[in-house]
């Protein structure tokens, strides 16, 4: 005669198979996510890639492909720029700092690193707390071997959080081919206006500096349009201040302006803005960022 199931064994069995689905549970789920890590990390460098190019107003969404992609990248050369000094770094440099390879290098992730990073303070402007002392760069040389198109990223605080984008210079290092947006957390219909093209377009053509070196440009409030600054987005007050501190900090002294002014030195450029121009950049402007306060609500 068969010795009755306990409550306690019955209870010990469904636990055990419970603990063994479990365990195949996050073995399947864990090697599913070992499988996608190289399509996950493939996707990123083409979303990358892709707002480089929309940047630099080299791809459209309607018609161009992954290949347009790749094969307009390929143009591109990948740079890692001493922010304070304005220099390249050689790969020889690079081992020293700590960086391993200019393609992998994340100047984002290099922020939270304190050798390869600086605080801020209170001059920040942007808003990001820890400069990287180091920034990945993207440059089209022309046949001469002068830049012909300068992606810079971007990166600053704006309402809900920080906004990561990208900014194309021409030729002479002074004018804006464009901007791009790829990653926010900006309310929709209102900040997260900043990725329609409509609004974007408004930077092609601005002059980034005055003939003195100064950042001659911005974002407005909405409705109040001023000479070489871009409108801002109605009902977005604050997500164009963030947008505005932000190019004023990264074409600034602490961001890329060492490194514009070695570029134009190395390839005999000065810094000449025609006289219609400069004498529109001559009118009184804000210069000072307005400081965002986090109990602001866009308006």
């Amino acid at each position: 005669m068969s010795k009755p199931k306990t409550k306690s064994n019955s209870n010990a069995k469904t636990l055990s198979v419970a603990l063994t689905l479990c365990l195949v549970c996050s073995v399947l789920v864990s090697a599913v996510a070992v499988g996608l890590k190289p399509a996950q990390v493939e996707n990123s460098r083409l979303d990358r890639n892709k707002n480089i190019l929309v940047a630099a107003d080299l791809f459209d969404p309607e018609k161009d492909t992954n290949d347009d992609v790749a094969e307009r990248f390929a143009d591109f050369d990948v740079k890692i720029v001493d922010l304070n000094q304005g220099n390249y770094l050689s790969d020889e440099e690079l081992a020293e700092v700590g960086i391993a390879d200019r393609n992998t290098y994340d100047d984002s992730q290099a922020a939270k690193n304190q050798a390869l990073s600086e605080d801020l303070g209170d001059n920040d402007p942007a808003g990001i707390g820890r400069k990287p002392k180091y920034a990945k760069v993207y440059v089209k040389e022309d046949a001469s071997g002068n830049p012909e198109l300068v992606v810079l990223p971007i990166k600053g605080y704006g309402l809900w959080g920080t906004i990561y984008g990208f900014l194309t210079l021409e030729s002479d290092l002074n004018t804006i081919k464009g901007i791009s947006f790829y990653s926010h957390k900006e309310t929709p219909g209102l900040g997260a206006r900043i990725e329609e093209p409509k609004w974007r377009a408004q930077w092609d053509g601005i002059q980034s500096y005055d003939d003195e070196g100064n950042v001659a440009t911005g974002v407005t409030k909405a409705g109040n349009p001023k000479e070489n600054w871009v409108d801002g987005i109605s009902g977005a007050t604050l997500t164009s201040r963030g947008v505005s501190n932000m190019i004023q900090f990264w074409l600034g002294e602490q961001g890329y302006k060492p490194y514009l002014d070695y570029l134009r030195k190395e390839s005999g450029k000065s810094l000449e803005v025609s006289g219609d121009t400069q004498a529109m950049l001559s009118q009184p402007r804000q210069t000072t960022p307005i400081a965002l306060q986090s109990s602001d609500k866009e308006a």
